[in-house]
């Protein structure tokens, strides 16, 4: 009689561990970082249809990297039990920390009693009423959850990106230099190098601690390319071909999305 196939149970997870970081790792970077009036979400994204950040409820977001059918599950999920929480008992029930819980389980059963574990990594943020109330949890792919404070970075190279981070982010910077610093950040190359990045390729989202109840909102179009600091079209050329230039928009309503992940996604890259 032969003996049945034995794998250390340690083996098995150091396998999944290894397995999902790989799958992370070739996602394209998220940035999640704090500012004076908020919480800014900037992501290399280039698509304007599938989205890495979205609104799951009325002060909170979700960010995410790795596989796209993978954490859209889980974003979907997220908004169906806000809904259901805030409708069954009161809106401000719904928190970030409870969210973030709920996903941690998750996560943690798949880790452990699938047979694939999720290529995921994901950010659950909530704004408060001042600076010191915001809320940022990161969780992986095995169900751990973090409390970070001020910003985090996920997808490839996030270690040196958080580094960089850590290094130019101070509290109380406005949008603008927190975007601009997210772009530099995203910019540079393991090697040195540095990539230009336009605002074609990125998405940008915030909570506004300011607005009315629903605290997110995208930046888009004139406004985006006001915030990163380009260089606007001269006024006289305008003015030479009949017309005024068009005032900066907010970047439309609130949306919830899905999201698009970069080389080794079930679905065409972003």
């Amino acid at each position: 009689m032969s003996m049945p196939f034995y794998v250390p149970p340690e083996q098995v997870m150091k396998d999944r561990a290894d397995f999902a970081r790989k799958g992370i790792a070739r996602g394209r970077s998220v940035i999640v970082v704090g500012y004076d009036r908020g919480i800014a979400f900037v992501a290399e994204n280039p698509s304007r249809a599938l989205h890495k950040v979205s609104e799951i409820y009325d002060r909170i977001a979700f960010a995410a990297v790795g596989r796209y059918n993978e954490f859209e599950s889980l974003r979907v999920a997220g908004i169906r039990y806000a809904d259901l929480r805030g409708y069954s008992y009161d809106r401000t029930d719904v928190t970030a920390r409870a969210l973030a819980n709920t996903y941690a389980q998750t996560l943690g059963a798949v880790f452990t009693q699938e047979s694939k574990p999720f290529e995921i990594e994901i950010v659950v943020a909530e704004v408060g009423v001042d600076s010191d109330a915001d809320q940022i949890f990161r969780l992986t792919y095995d169900g751990s959850v973090a409390d970070e404070q001020g910003f985090v970075a996920m997808g490839g190279a996030s270690d040196a990106a958080e580094e960089r981070l850590g290094t130019g982010w101070r509290p109380g910077m406005t949008l603008a230099e927190v975007l601009r610093l997210a772009v530099d950040v995203l910019g540079a190359g393991e090697n040195g190098e540095r990539r230009a990045l336009d605002e074609g390729q990125l998405e940008v989202a915030v909570l506004d601690r300011d607005r009315p109840r629903r605290s997110f909102r995208r930046i888009v179009g004139p406004l985006l390319t006001r915030l990163l600091g380009e260089t606007p079209a001269p006024a006289d050329a305008s003015a030479g071909a009949g017309g005024t230039e068009p005032a900066a928009g907010d970047g439309g309503p609130a949306s919830s999305g899905g999201s698009v992940d970069g080389p080794g996604s079930p679905t065409p890259p972003g």
